[in-house]
C-alpha cells in the first residue's frame, strides 16, 4: 500500500538568491504556456496531448529560450500538455474551455531538478544551485512537518515550489511517499465493515453525516465567497497596478481561509468516522455534479472535490477506505422504506415518504442512502462462502445493515429522540 503526503513548509533563501528563483518560474511558466499555445489547436485542428511529442517539437526550442535545467524544461512541458487534456476532456462532455494559461507562482521540482535533505532543500535555478534551509518549528511532534518531512519512513517525491506575496515567503509543498505490505483490514471478508455516508450541500451544513452529524457551514462560505468577489470587482474598476496587487493578494488569503475551511470540515468528517468505529466513508460520485445540481457554480465543484481529495488522503492514515457511489436518487428515497419519488422531498431540508410518513432532515436521509450504495457495492463484491463479513450503516444511535436490522450502541441515547429509525419497521432500509 502507498501513502501519499504533501506537507508545507517555509525556506530561509538567501536574500541575493531570491531573484534567481524569481526567474526561475518566469521562465518555467514560459515553458509552460509556449507548449500550451502549441498544443491548444481546438477548434480547427485537434489538440495534441502526447508528452513525448511535444518535447520532441519543443525541447530545443525552449532550452534555447530559457536558462533552465533540462528537467525543468520537460516539466514546463508537461504541466501544459496535462492541462491540455484536462480541456479535451471537457469538450468531448460539451462543456466550454479555452487554451490553458499559467500565471500562478509555482515551479515543479523532482530529484534531478531539487535535491531534499531532511533540514534544506538544493533547487536548481537560472542561475546555479540555491541551498534553502526549511524554517522548522520548535516542536515539530504531532505537525505534518514531524509526521511526514522528518520521518525517515517517507520519501522525498515531486515537489512544488511556490511563493506568498503578502509575506514575500517561499514555500516548498513537498510530497512524501511511504510504501508498506500492510493491507487494509477494512477490505477484508473476515471483518465488519461500517459505512458512514456523507452528503454534501452548496446550502445549510457543507456535510451531513448518516450519524447525524451537521459539519460545516455553506452558508458563511458562500457569504464570504461573494463579499470577496464584491470587494474584486470594486478593485478591478480602478485599473491600477496597485488594485491589481491587492486582488492577488486578497485572492490568495481567500483560498488559504477556504481551504482550512475544507481541513476543519473534513476533520471532523474522519473524526465521526472514528468515534463510530467505521470502515468506509461514502461520498456521492462528484463527475459532472455542474449538470446534477442547479446551484451546483464552479465554486462548489471546487470546494467538494477538494473536500472529497482532503478526506481520502487523510483517511489513508486510519486505514478508512473513502469510495463514491452513484448520486441517482440518493434525495428521494426513503431510507426507511425504499419508496422513491420526487414527490417525498417537500422542501429544500424537509423529506416526508408519501407511503411510510417517515419525516427527517432532506440530507440526513440522503447521506443514509449513500451509504447504503456503498453497503450493496461492498456485500456484493464478497468472497466468502459463509456470506461474508457483515456490512452495516453507522446512525447516531447504532448500525442499520441491509436486512433493516438495527443494533444500538452501547451508549446511545433513547430512540424517540433521534431519526434513525421511525417508530414502525425499518426493514426497508
Amino acid at each position: 500500500m502507498e501513502v501519499i503526503r504533501t506537507v508545507k513548509v517555509k525556506l530561509d533563501v538567501p536574500t541575493e538568491r531570491c531573484d534567481d528563483l524569481h526567474q526561475t518560474k518566469d521562465q518555467f511558466l514560459h515553458c509552460a504556456n509556449t507548449t500550451a499555445e502549441w498544443a491548444w489547436r481546438y477548434p480547427n485542428d485537434y489538440c495534441v496531448t502526447s508528452k513525448r511529442n511535444a518535447e520532441s517539437a519543443l525541447y530545443e526550442r525552449l532550452r534555447g529560450e530559457t536558462e533552465l535545467v533540462a528537467n525543468l524544461v520537460q516539466k514546463g512541458v508537461r504541466r501544459a500538455i496535462e492541462a491540455t487534456k484536462s480541456g479535451i476532456t471537457r469538450l468531448k462532455k460539451g462543456e466550454k474551455t479555452s487554451q490553458p494559461h499559467f500565471d500562478a507562482w509555482s515551479v515543479v521540482y523532482d530529484k534531478r531538478s531539487a535535491t531534499f535533505y531532511r533540514d534544506h532543500v538544493s533547487l536548481s535555478t537560472v542561475n546555479g544551485r540555491v541551498k534553502c534551509d526549511y524554517v522548522l518549528p520548535d516542536n515539530p511532534e504531532g505537525t505534518p512537518i514531524g509526521e511526514y518531512l522528518l520521518n525517515e519512513d517517507y520519501e522525498f517525491r515531486m515537489s512544488t515550489l511556490q511563493y506568498d506575496r503578502p509575506t514575500e515567503s517561499f514555500y516548498l509543498h513537498a510530497r512524501m511517499r511511504r510504501t508498506t505490505d500492510e493491507q487494509s483490514t477494512a477490505t477484508s471478508d473476515t471483518k465488519h465493515r461500517t459505512v458512514l455516508g456523507v452528503d454534501l450541500n452548496v446550502d445549510g451544513s457543507l456535510a451531513v453525516t448518516s450519524t447525524g452529524a451537521f459539519v460545516g457551514n455553506a452558508d458563511e462560505m458562500n457569504h464570504r465567497r461573494r463579499e470577496f468577489e464584491k470587494t474584486r470587482g470594486s478593485m478591478q474598476q480602478t485599473g491600477t497596478r496597485s488594485a491589481h496587487l491587492s486582488i492577488q493578494s486578497m485572492t490568495d488569503r481567500e483560498h488559504r481561509w477556504m481551504q482550512d475551511e475544507l481541513h476543519r470540515v473534513s476533520n471532523q468528517i474522519l473524526e465521526e468516522a472514528r468515534d463510530h468505529g467505521c470502515t468506509h466513508i461514502a461520498f456521492e460520485n462528484l463527475t459532472d455534479i455542474r449538470k446534477r445540481m442547479a446551484r451546483g457554480k464552479r465554486f462548489h465543484v471546487w470546494a467538494f472535490r477538494r473536500l472529497y481529495q482532503y478526506v481520502k488522503y487523510k483517511a489513508e492514515m486510519s486505514k478508512v477506505v473513502v469510495e463514491q457511489v452513484s448520486p441517482a436518487y440518493t434525495s428521494q428515497r426513503c431510507s426507511s422504506c425504499g419508496f422513491t419519488h420526487e414527490s417525498n422531498r417537500r422542501s429544500k431540508h424537509q423529506y416526508v415518504c408519501q407511503k411510510c410518513e417517515y419525516e427527517l432532515n432532506a440530507d440526513y436521509n440522503a447521506s443514509k442512502n449513500i451509504a447504503r450504495k456503498l453497503l450493496k457495492k461492498l456485500h456484493s463484491g464478497q468472497t466468502s462462502s459463509s456470506g461474508g463479513a457483515p456490512c452495516q450503516c453507522a446512525l447516531a444511535s447504532g448500525t442499520l445493515n441491509l436486512n433493516g436490522e438495527y443494533i444500538a450502541s452501547v451508549n446511545s441515547t433513547a430512540e424517540g429522540e433521534s431519526t434513525d429509525k421511525p417508530t414502525t419497521s425499518v426493514g426497508g432500509y
